[in-house]
């Protein structure tokens, strides 16, 4: 059992070294991410971003810091999680299929110059796939930050970071360091 955990513990120090070299790989395309978010901010657009389970998470957090604040003091920016209003999730969910929950908001919600933020370890979510196809229907810019291999969806998306990695958690990790990132950028790009 000690060795299992050590095994574990080791994994994880292990990912932070490697987390490192693909930030340094991906600073471009965060910068290029926070650019666009934060001039679709600049014109009175939106952000809608979304995601499954840790993903759905982390599309909550990343929302909460845009709104309220990432580190500066500033107004908050229009930035909605749509994996919050569980009336909605369940209604669409019920009716249209869980498959369409993300879409149906983003057809609803969202429109040309605004942001859809999609967020799968897989790469292969089938809901934040369509939610995001939508908003490219809707004349949106499409991010997503992806796992494993990039899936379908990285074909989707107009500006992708992947984490080539096969464990859900190590990926997790990389978003979450990628939001923050990308939070500090739009603050420091838009205010």
């Amino acid at each position: 059992m000690e060795e299992r955990l050590n095994m574990e513990i080791s994994c994880v120090l292990e990912n932070l070294t490697a987390i490192k070299e693909s930030l340094l790989k991906d600073k471009r395309v965060l910068s290029e991410i926070a650019k666009t978010i934060s001039s679709s901010f600049k014109k009175d657009g939106k952000l809608l971003v979304f995601g499954n389970g840790g993903s759905a998470a982390d599309s909550q957090h990343f929302a909460a810091e845009i709104v309220g604040r990432y580190k500066k003091e500033r107004q908050g920016f229009k930035a909605i999680a749509l994996t919050t209003d569980t009336s909605v999730l369940t209604a669409v969910g019920n009716d249209y299929g869980f498959e369409k929950i993300f879409e149906r908001q983003v057809l609803a919600l969202g429109q040309k110059g605004d942001v859809a933020f999609g967020i799968s370890t897989s790469g292969n979510s089938e809901n934040v796939f369509l939610g995001l196809k939508a908003a490219k229907e809707k004349g949106m810019v499409t991010v997503a930050l992806l796992g494993r291999d990039g899936g379908k969806i990285s074909k989707m998306a107009d500006k992708a970071i992947v984490y080539p990695y096969m464990d859900t958690p190590r990926i997790q990790e990389y978003h979450s360091i990628c939001l923050h990132i990308i939070a500090y950028l739009i603050d420091e790009m838009t205010v």
